[in-house]
């Protein structure tokens, strides 16, 4: 049997209602979705399931050294999908959650899940998004990266990331255009599985921000000071892919 891609209007409350089933569905059945988050759509996947995870990587020409983030549906989740949470992360998290913050952190070593080459890592992150909260609520975490092929713009409207992943994907929520409001940027990626922590991918979230909870939070491209020298960034680092950082194999929507 041919299998039928279904579009909702999460808009609206009984095709939304409709369509958060139909997602849950698809993603018990190891499929693909594809859902608004605050910053851009994303295509997402069950995060515990290997065959769901690849799916998700080959709809986008991807392979497995750029694993994807997971979104959860709220900060207590990150204590049951990573080890050894520093302090700082978790002012960050209580700080910028929901919100276009994505932390990489120690995953727990006893999950019996494959997002790819993560070298024992997880990066996690809250969305500031009603309808990606909702879903999240009776999915669980989520693998979920930008909903465009490699190399082409992210999608802001379910029908953009369409006519990119078309029946690759089995499930599609429209919500109109994300982000809400003002220009299309990814979250921002900070590391906490190195010290001192630094940030690997420059989004939404602007690096004097997140100083102001870390005050020991090392900017994009910049390298812990020597003894009795101050810290100092290049005069320009530019990220090979808007998605991802230039150091780093995690992406994120």
């Amino acid at each position: 049997m041919d299998r039928v891609t279904s579009r909702f209007d999460a808009n609206d409350s009984q095709d939304r209602v409709a369509g958060l089933e139909a997602a849950k569905v698809a993603l018990a059945a190891q499929r693909c979705i594809v859902m608004p988050t605050d910053t851009v759509y994303g295509i997402a996947a069950d995060a515990f399931s290997a065959q769901a995870v690849s799916t998700l990587l080959a709809s986008k020409g991807r392979g497995r050294n750029m694993p994807p983030p997971v979104l959860i549906p709220s900060i207590q989740t990150m204590d049951g999908l990573a080890i050894s949470v520093p302090e700082e992360a978790r002012a960050l998290a209580e700080e910028f959650w929901p919100g276009a913050l994505t932390l990489i952190l120690l995953a727990q070593p006893s999950l019996t899940w494959d997002l790819g080459e993560t070298r024992g890592t997880v990066a996690l992150r809250v969305p500031d998004d009603e309808v990606a909260r909702e879903l999240l609520s009776v999915t669980g975490p989520l693998a979920v990266s930008s909903a465009n092929r490699t190399g082409n713009p992210a999608a802001t409207t379910a029908e953009e990331a369409f006519e990119q992943l078309g029946e690759s994907v089995d499930v599609y929520l429209e919500a109109g255009v994300r982000p809400l409001s003002g220009e299309s940027l990814s979250s921002t990626i900070v590391d906490f599985t190195r010290t001192p922590p630094r940030v690997v991918r420059q989004g939404a979230l602007e690096l004097e921000a997140l100083r102001a909870v870390v005050p020991s939070l090392l900017g994009l491209g910049e390298e812990p000071a020597a003894p009795n020298e101050e810290v100092h960034a290049p005069e320009a680092v530019t990220p090979e892919d808007r998605e991802t950082a230039a150091t780093e194999p995690t992406t994120e929507s």
